[in-house]
């Protein structure tokens, strides 16, 4: 039988905050979240060296700017960076993603900078 409770909306949940590079939690998902986020203009050149990290565009154009060459990812895209790859994803527009991480994955992964920032929970 099916909690009706344990539904989310994932246009309500992208709608209940504006803020860019800031990961919000949509769900668990065994050791994993399901993390929603804004982004715009480019972030943070990282890695994470003990994870992959998938990608979800929902809306918008995302470029993931890898060493050997870029990727771009539009709505219903979906993208893997592998453990221990650098990538900067870059929004030349607004871009709404879902992101795929192991909990306590750290949105920087091994490079701390002014857009390091906490998972938030949805209000």
């Amino acid at each position: 039988m099916t909690n009706q409770d344990d539904v989310r909306s994932l246009r309500t949940a992208l709608d209940s905050f504006s803020e860019h590079w800031s990961p919000h939690r949509l769900a668990r998902v065994n050791d994993y979240d399901v993390k929603v986020v804004k982004a715009l203009g480019e972030f943070t050149r990282h890695s994470h060296p003990e994870t992959d990290e998938l990608f979800l565009v929902v809306s918008g154009t995302l470029v993931i700017q890898l060493r050997d060459g870029d990727v771009e990812l539009g709505p219903g895209d979906v993208y893997v960076v592998p453990k221990g790859v650098e990538h900067c994803p870059r929004a030349d527009g607004e871009v709404e993603l879902v992101l795929l991480e192991p909990r306590g994955t750290v949105n920087t992964g091994d490079t701390p900078s002014v857009r390091t920032a906490e998972v938030r929970e949805l209000g």
